[in-house]
């Protein structure tokens, strides 16, 4: 008979005891990453400010890191004292080794590092004038800077044998045509890079996991949809955005990819690593027919 949990004496194992009910309590308790530590790039405004607030409030203390330093600071200072800012431009690889040495000279530790930082890709959308000097700039920021930011990550936290590594990522690296060619490419191999990097650091106790998002009107979208669309209004644009979606009542926000940051980077998914958590209301899980009702058809 399988007794999970049980000594040689049918007593239950204290130190088994003690981590379920840990568990048991960051889930009931709305604080899951009580003393923990975050990094998060990008995270000034829009969904790595959503999810460093979220963070937060479960307990944990986080470093922004951005390029943009007065919203940033204002950022850090709005989220009270468990939030911290740093300058932090994810082209340079010396910018993200500080950004995590700041980490653990302010708090010990780094328990939490969310690469958030991006750009859009404003290229145009066909193949044969893309210019080859953007393509490469957008991969700099939203791959590369990702890349060192788990490789400086991952050389404080394989010591630990633990830590959870996030990642955005966007449905247009899940399906083709929803984006210009160069940041769908770039989002593509976010989601490569995180299984990638899983393979290895899964042996050290690290999970890597990502969120690929729908579009949500943040600043970072509605810059690009004011010049598709010049001639309108930003709740026309935000109208636009909306409608988009396939779930009936409900619109994608910057909250639900922090409650989705949250789940991946708690002890509720203890066992997901690897894995690209898809936020778009199952967008991407259909394509309809679209076939004439049998009325309509002679």
């Amino acid at each position: 008979m399988l007794r999970i949990g049980l000594s040689e004496n049918g007593s239950y194992s204290r130190a088994l005891f003690g981590e379920s009910f840990h568990r048991l309590l960051s889930t009931h308790t709305g604080r899951k990453l009580q003393d923990k530590v975050a990094l998060i790039t990008g995270a000034a405004s829009g969904i790595g400010k959503a999810t460093a607030t979220k963070f937060i409030n479960n307990g944990a203390r986080v470093i922004i890191a951005d390029i943009q330093q007065k919203l940033g600071q204002e950022t850090a200072n709005k989220l009270g004292p468990n939030a911290s800012f740093i300058t932090c431009d994810v082209t340079k690889e010396s910018d993200i080794s500080n950004a995590v040495d700041f980490a653990i000279s302010e708090h010990k530790q780094l328990d939490i590092m969310f690469n958030n930082a991006g750009i859009a890709c404003r290229t145009p959308p066909s193949i044969v004038d893309l210019d080859m000097t953007v393509f490469d700039k957008v991969m700099k920021i939203n791959v590369g800077g990702l890349v060192a930011g788990i490789k400086h990550a991952a050389r404080v936290m394989i010591p630990h044998g633990t830590g959870s590594i996030l990642c955005t990522a966007s449905i247009t690296g899940v399906m083709g045509g929803m984006s210009q060619h160069t940041y769908s490419i770039s989002k593509c191999a976010v989601i490569g890079t995180v299984k990638s990097m899983a393979s290895e650091l899964c042996r050290h106790g690290i999970r890597v996991n990502c969120i690929s998002p729908f579009a949500i009107p943040t600043t970072f979208v509605m810059e690009e949809m004011s010049l598709l669309y010049p001639n309108v209004d930003a709740q026309r644009h935000m109208k636009i955005v909306h409608n988009a979606g396939v779930l009936k009542g409900a619109n994608c926000e910057p909250n639900d990819i922090a409650n989705a940051a949250l789940f991946l980077v708690s002890d509720d998914a203890k066992y997901v690593s690897g894995h690209n958590l898809v936020v778009d209301g199952g967008f991407t899980s259909f394509k309809n027919l679209d076939f004439p009702a049998p009325d309509q058809v002679q």
